[in-house]
């Protein structure tokens, strides 16, 4: 097969591995329920965790952020073998924010799908140190502990992982230091009537239970 059409290939295979909402079909298949159709209407595990309880949220939650992983891990079956690592980091944003796209606008679901924390998570997993990811983890359980806010926490610790992906870890790639910029700026733009919920103190916070 020529070289770029396989590099096109794993990019489709990783928009459509994303593309696969593990919240509509668990909620659909185990619950007969459309998780988009109750509570804030994103098929993300947040929502699931409102609409069909927590052991499903969980469940839904593993497998955005392993199916991210997984496209991201991809690279290595579709790169070229002459490749420096630069450019396998490279083609490893390209296929990890494709399957965050297809998180966010799944071709199987109507192209409406979560909001692409859980899948940002796994690319983040896959491409950065482990260090960073531990820290930003305890932010957002902090965060959450504290307010009870998903939205508050996820919006703060995607600020908060940039921050320390660039100014404390010192991140050489020019790519994933501005894909880390991204991600702070991605982050609050899906969570935007959050923010003017929380400003309102409208805003839901997320309790915990079988349902």
């Amino acid at each position: 097969m020529n070289e770029n059409l396989l590099l096109v290939a794993g990019g489709v295979l990783a928009y459509l591995m994303g593309s696969f909402s593990s919240a509509v079909w668990i909620g659909k298949w185990f619950y007969n329920t459309d998780v988009r159709e109750h509570g804030s209407g994103n098929a993300g595990a947040t929502n699931t965790i409102r609409v069909l309880g927590t052991k499903a949220g969980i469940i839904v939650m593993a497998l955005d952020i392993v199916k991210a992983w997984g496209a991201v891990m991809l690279a290595y079956l579709f790169a070229i073998d002459t490749w420096t690592e630069a450019q396998l980091v490279d083609y490893k944003i390209v296929v990890g924010s494709l399957a965050v796209l297809g998180h966010v606008f799944p071709v199987f679901t109507g192209f409406k799908g979560g909001k692409g924390v859980a899948s940002l998570v796994g690319v983040i997993i896959a491409l950065y140190s482990p260090y960073i990811f531990l820290l930003v983890l305890a932010w957002f359980l902090t965060v959450f502990i504290l307010t009870r806010y998903v939205s508050l926490a996820s919006v703060t610790a995607s600020i908060f992982f940039a921050v320390l992906a660039i100014f404390i870890f010192h991140e050489q790639n020019t790519y994933l230091i501005i894909l880390a910029a991204l991600i702070a700026v991605f982050v609050p733009l899906t969570h935007h009537k959050n923010i003017k919920r929380l400003l309102k103190g409208e805003e839901n916070k997320l309790s915990f239970g079988k349902k």
